[in-house]
């Protein structure tokens, strides 16, 4: 999932970070303690490469950077990714605003892929979007050559919208596919079907 550079702090985005329980997860906001355990997963060569603002290499000076920055968010939201029971940091999450409106972001550590956690994640940002802002409309992107993360918009309801550059700070411009969810296609899919 490509996360874009914030570009707007329209405050209509404002969420108050709600901790928030899925089945396996408990999505809080980012904390000091996260620091160790944000280094050792988001120092990845191949997770940098398919969002826009991660760097690589990836330390604690970045890590702080990132807490720094959440900590200081007046729109959207940034959660971290834990496993429910034992707080183990697997990633993070969030809603970022951007020229197009809010959008959703994610990424997860390479030892956690492949076990539906960036799909049960995102379904909760889906749904606080939607229930806590105005938003009528809620954006995604992924890189072109993301198949896994094209997976997961798709579980989520968003429908295909074009394509796109994006600049990323560890891969240069680079292709990306846009998506959208408008809120009635959201109430409908809540209404009949749970992904």
């Amino acid at each position: 999932m490509v996360a874009e550079a914030d570009d707007t702090d329209d405050e209509s985005y404002a969420i108050d970070c709600p901790v928030l329980a899925t089945e396996r997860l408990v999505m809080r906001r980012p904390r000091e303690s996260d620091i160790g355990q944000l280094v050792a997963l988001a120092d990845n060569r191949h997770i940098a490469e398919m969002l826009a603002r991660m760097p690589h290499p990836y330390g604690e000076a970045e890590a702080r950077a990132f807490l720094a920055m959440t900590a200081a968010r007046r729109a959207g939201v940034v959660y971290a990714l834990t496993l429910a029971g034992t707080d183990t940091f697997v990633g993070c999450a969030g809603l970022n605003t951007t020229d197009r409106g809010l959008e959703l972001g994610y990424w997860i550590g390479e030892p956690y892929w492949k076990r539906g956690y960036a799909t049960e994640a995102a379904h909760a940002l889906v749904d606080l979007a939607f229930q806590r802002t105005s938003t009528q409309v809620l954006q995604a992107s992924t890189r072109v050559i993301n198949p896994a993360s094209r997976r997961v918009i798709h579980k989520c309801g968003f429908q295909y919208a074009g394509q796109g550059m994006l600049n990323s700070i560890v891969a240069g411009q680079v292709p990306v596919e846009r998506y959208r969810l408008d809120r009635k296609t959201w109430t409908s899919l809540r209404n009949w079907v749970h992904f």
